[in-house]
């Protein structure tokens, strides 16, 4: 059985965007963008919902080719390429870049690929993941907490049907504030 791994930059009041998208704010040091990358790495297939995959997809796949990348921009832009990756949406029509598109039941399929064998999963989207939350399916957090607030926004956590006990398994500070808390959920 597979991991599903929920994990995203986010405000210390909760949001991953801000209004509008905007992503501006949590811009990663090096440190951190080098952690995201080590974790990337492990992930054996990205599961993403519409506008999540609107935004990595639209960078990532000639993200290597940018004048200006870093070595670990080079490395993340061709694993993301690499790794398998499921699209769910019911308003695009195609997806490329090594991803398949469903648009069916989404939490009815990502409990069938989490039934199967293999690696760890990852979901991205707080549409997605929180439909994912709810049907009890997420197995860790990654929540990496910036130092700002933006007053509203896409929330990282949704409303949830019951309590979720978590472990805390890992704390670590990064460059200007940037704190990571990693939660095992308590079966």
């Amino acid at each position: 059985m597979r991991t599903l791994v929920y994990g995203m930059n986010l405000s210390r009041d909760g949001y991953v965007a801000a209004p509008g998208g905007d992503l501006g704010w949590s811009t990663p040091s090096d440190e951190l963008f080098e952690w995201w990358l080590h974790e990337e790495q492990t992930i054996d297939l990205l599961l993403y919902g519409r506008r999540l995959w609107e935004t990595m997809s639209s960078h990532w796949p000639t993200g290597d080719q940018q004048p200006d990348a870093t070595p670990a921009q080079v490395a993340f832009a061709r694993n993301w390429r690499d790794t398998p990756k499921v699209v769910f949406s019911s308003t695009l029509d195609t997806v490329d870049w090594n991803a398949r598109l469903f648009t069916g039941d989404a939490i009815e399929e990502i409990a069938r690929l989490k039934a199967e064998d293999g690696g760890p999963m990852r979901v991205g989207g707080a549409t997605l993941a929180a439909a994912a939350m709810r049907a009890g399916l997420v197995d860790e957090y990654e929540i990496v907490t910036h130092p700002v607030l933006l007053g509203g926004g896409a929330p990282f956590f949704a409303g949830l049907d019951g309590w979720v006990n978590l472990d805390l398994v890992e704390t670590r500070t990064f460059p200007a504030g940037v704190v990571l808390n990693r939660y095992a959920t308590r079966r």
